[in-house]
């Protein structure tokens, strides 16, 4: 290694008078050149405190960037970022898979809830049409007994007057809730609206004709509550011949 010379500076300094005389002094260089860093770097606190200090963190910086370069640190860099990518992979999917059960349930909940409130309206409309089915039936025995006074009743009878009247107006305030009734007298036999309470032998109607209505059948909406009850036309059985 080269050893630097040291320059030395000459100061002089001079008293008051001269008549006191003056003296001199030899200071080295590197004494001033520290004393001016120093004045630097209280002047210019980032200022870097000695150009060869800047020149050698440059060669320190050369130093790393070729460290970076070597072929096992890259090699060992490469294995680790491919590491974290695949971690990082797996974690993508895990939580790909999660969100997609998140989203199922979630639909299924939808669903159900969707189900829960047609399921809900199709009862409140139920309960609105057909809430009133139980008392209807608790009435219908009523409505029967006037259709028989009525009919035990005679033709001039004046009572009988005033007992079509309230039936009438009974009739009206069951039609304002939907309530129907209908008859089945002269009908082909349905099983679906009719009841046979017996058979009634005739020729005069076809077999499987409504003969005799003993009670009439009543709606509620449409739906029904209470089947007619009727006896139904059969063939008349013929007698034997008699032998001698």
């Amino acid at each position: 290694m080269r050893q630097r010379s040291h320059p030395r500076a000459h100061l002089s300094v001079m008293s008051d008078s001269d008549s006191k005389g003056a003296f001199q002094a030899d200071i080295p260089a590197d004494a001033v050149q520290e004393a001016l860093r120093s004045v630097e770097r209280i002047a210019h606190p980032g200022a870097p405190a000695d150009p060869a200090a800047a020149e050698t963190g440059g060669d320190s910086v050369e130093v790393e960037v070729a460290a970076e370069q070597d072929p096992t640190a890259l090699a060992k860099e490469a294995a680790s970022l491919r590491a974290q990518l695949e971690l990082s992979t797996s974690k993508g999917r895990e939580t790909l898979e999660k969100l997609k059960e998140e989203h199922e349930r979630f639909m299924r909940a939808a669903a159900d809830l969707d189900n829960y409130k047609k399921r809900a309206a199709r009862e409140r409309d139920e309960i609105q049409k057909f809430g009133s089915e139980k008392l209807l039936k608790d009435l219908l025995p009523v409505v029967d007994g006037l259709d028989r006074a009525l009919a035990a009743a005679p033709p001039d009878d004046p009572l009988a007057d005033g007992v079509r009247l309230v039936r009438a107006s009974f009739e009206q305030a069951l039609a304002r809730h939907g309530v129907t009734s209908f008859s089945a007298m002269g009908e082909k036999f349905d099983p679906a609206f009719h009841e046979a309470l017996m058979q009634v032998p005739t020729g005069d109607k076809p077999a499987g004709t409504v003969v005799l209505e003993h009670a009439r059948g009543f709606k509620l909406n449409d739906r029904l509550v209470r089947p007619a009850m009727v006896g139904v036309a059969v063939e008349p059985k013929t007698s034997e011949p008699s032998t001698g």
